[in-house]
């Protein structure tokens, strides 16, 4: 499962640091670009049976599935509303609401038996469970910039792990994966902060979870990132083509 962690494109919500250097009409006319070419991004990976969907604010939903009209009439795509404000809500809300119920309960009932003392067919079900569990991935909608090939390494690398993470350079993170709900895991403040990912580990090891990481990649938060990107795409303007379109009008 891959999911989009996106907002409705409305002036003052969503890229708001930019806002000091474009027009308020101009960031979300950006925005828009930015997230169908994340939309088509996801939809392109190669991986066999990985889903699509945006989880966003409940007010953002009816904008948002006009906005990926096409994909979600083909059913490439949904849209689900995340419980609660912000975006550790919303993250919460992607595990709660994707993962399968496979978790470990936080006690023991009473015909559980110890892994060791199993039988061999009890073990070797264990083990199909945890093959088969859900591998889902929550990303940034400002990520046209990404290779697919460092989203399909970020499931190949969930497998092994209990928790992928995608680092940026500022000490955030644009991609976080699980195979489970983990409630606590995004609680607390910081996300958003240069401190929001070693928050997160903090977190996952107190969780005992194992941590793989995805490839290192920037956000698309100020000025000097959009520059950055239309340096990038006008090598390669087919990787995200409305927003290279949209940044060389913004060059001219």
């Amino acid at each position: 499962m891959l999911v989009i962690m996106a907002k409705a494109p409305r002036p003052g919500a969503v890229k708001t640091r930019l806002t000091a250097s474009l027009s308020p009409t101009a960031v979300t006319d950006f925005y828009r670009c930015l997230l169908d070419d994340t939309l088509s991004l996801a939809r392109s990976l190669k991986l066999t049976g990985v889903e699509v969907a945006i989880m966003c604010p409940e007010t953002d939903v009816n904008e948002l599935v006009q906005l990926a009209g096409t994909q979600l009439a083909n059913n490439e795509a949904s849209v689900v509303a995340q419980k609660g404000e912000g975006l550790a809500a919303g993250l919460t809300s992607v595990f709660a609401h994707f993962a399968l119920d496979h978790q470990k309960p936080d006690h023991q009932d009473p015909d559980h038996q110890d892994p060791d003392h199993q039988d061999p067919d009890h073990q070797r079900g264990d083990r199909q469970r945890d093959a088969h569990q859900r591998r889902i991935i929550a990303f940034n909608s400002d990520s046209p910039h990404l290779p697919r090939s460092v989203l399909e390494d970020a499931f190949e690398t969930l497998a092994v792990n209990d928790v992928v993470v995608g680092p940026t350079h500022d000490g955030g993170y644009y991609l976080v994966g699980a195979k489970a709900s983990h409630p606590t895991l995004f609680a607390g403040d910081g996300m958003g902060t240069n401190s929001a990912l070693e928050r997160l580990l903090s977190r996952a090891q107190a969780l005992e979870l194992s941590v793989g990481f995805a490839d290192t990649f920037y956000d698309i938060d100020v000025v000097d990132d959009l520059t950055r990107l239309a340096a990038e795409l006008r090598l390669a303007p087919s990787r995200a083509p409305r927003t290279a379109r949209w940044l060389k009008e913004w060059e001219r």
